[in-house]
């Protein structure tokens, strides 16, 4: 089976960092990142990636509305966001706009790893 291509978009680098950890380590392929959502917009058709790790609150583009400009591009991507505590109402608007599903910061591997998996179905 080929490794899953995903692409990790978060503004803060460490916590880019964390995930590409995570994902590396369970045997996923980091193919790129982004650290904002107009420049994941770019990464998204540029890698065509599996799947999306997306930050909600981010500088000039959030989370939401690069996850609606990606669905709007494939309406088959598979995205999933992360959240820090507090942040419900902005998960259910990321989940209307496509989302598969979210995960919270601060990250657990294994919640991360069962999200990815679920969302690669």
């Amino acid at each position: 089976m080929e490794l899953a291509k995903i692409l990790v978009v978060d503004d803060a680098a460490f916590m880019r960092m964390m995930i590409k950890d995570i994902l590396s380590k369970n045997g996923f392929e980091v193919v790129g990142e982004a650290a904002d959502g107009a420049q994941a917009v770019e990464k998204y058709q540029e890698l065509k990636p599996d799947l999306v790790t997306m930050d909600i609150t981010m500088p000039e583009v959030d989370g939401i509305e690069a996850l609606k400009r990606i669905r709007a591009i494939d309406a088959s991507a598979k995205v999933i966001v992360c959240s820090a505590m507090g942040q419900q109402a902005m998960v259910i608007d990321a989940i209307q706009a496509g989302a598969k599903d979210f995960i919270v910061k601060p990250f657990q591997a294994d919640r991360v790893i069962e999200a990815v998996k679920k969302a690669l179905g």
